[in-house]
């Protein structure tokens, strides 16, 4: 891998999230301070091991709990076994099965009073206030489905890795929104935009749908993305990497868990804390960092 490394000097400034894989933390998720080139994470919990193959978290702020999907068995498998878990802040396993009789389900977004996983080749709508399912909609052609995102208006953006594709779930409608794309896994809705990263790069389709590179040379099981600062951003690779992207393109690695064979799926963010939480799938826990 390529990474530059340099030694900047970053102001402080206060902002708010804009854009979020979960439309109703917004007021929730506001980011007081820009990441620094110095970034770093420091490990503050650790669940226990009970979680079954957890591949992505999902920062609730209005419930102040986090949602883990739970793969239980083959991520390809179609198989009913895998489900949903809630988790408390501290670490502690709230409801180990939430949600149940999912097949692999990946990415989740929340918006409107609805939590959106993927689920192999369907989006699956559950409602928030009971883990009930209340629509699974088939995705047409649709080989395997993986991350969501949720803008501010409530339109679903999820990739299919496999296809090369990223859709839209928009006024019920499911459409094509990019295709094309190597490998696309993790997405994120922003202010002015959509991100996603694919092979071990970050991209950005505008609001006219022009794509840029933002930046490349990480890992290239790339996954989860998650916005710090306006522009920058947290990449995670399952591999074992978490990378800061900064505003110039430039990426530092924060977390390398590679060696222990320790994974880093799709992580979580809550924005006003500043805690990361990665899963990390086949070692079936959930950790947190803080990020300084």
């Amino acid at each position: 891998m390529n990474h530059k490394h340099l030694a900047l000097l970053a102001s402080l400034a206060i902002f708010s999230a804009c854009g979020s894989s979960n439309q109703d933390n917004a007021a929730d998720n506001d980011q007081d301070t820009t990441a620094t080139a110095e970034s770093t994470l420091e490990l503050l919990w650790s669940t226990d091991s009970t979680l079954q193959v957890p591949e992505s978290v999902l920062f609730d702020g209005q419930s102040q709990v986090l949602y883990v999907s739970q793969i239980d068995g083959k991520p390809d498998g179609k198989d009913n076994q895998g489900g949903i878990a809630k988790v408390g802040l501290d670490g502690q396993i709230i409801d180990l099965d939430w949600v149940t009789g999912l097949s692999a389900p990946k990415g989740m977004g929340m918006g409107g009073g609805y939590l959106y996983v993927t689920d192999l080749t369907e989006l699956v709508q559950i409602d928030l206030a009971n883990g009930k399912i209340t629509k699974k909609i088939p995705v047409a052609g649709a080989q395997a489905l993986n991350d969501v995102s949720v803008d501010g208006q409530g339109n679903v953006y999820f990739t299919d890795k496999s296809a090369g594709k990223i859709h839209l779930l928009k006024d019920g409608q499911v459409s094509t929104y990019h295709e094309g794309a190597d490998n696309p896994n993790g997405v994120l809705a922003v202010s002015d935009g959509v991100l996603f990263a694919a092979s071990g790069s970050l991209y950005k389709l505008d609001a006219n749908k022009n794509l840029t590179t933002l930046a490349e040379g990480m890992d290239k099981s790339t996954d989860g993305i998650e916005e710090i600062a306006p522009g920058e951003y947290l990449v995670s690779c399952w591999s074992g990497y978490v990378y800061h992207v900064k505003a110039d393109g430039t990426t530092t690695t924060l977390l390398d868990t590679s060696a222990d064979k320790v994974n880093s799926a799709d992580i979580g963010y809550d924005a006003a804390k500043r805690i990361v939480y990665v899963p990390t799938f086949y070692k079936k826990s959930v950790m947190a960092y803080q990020l300084k």
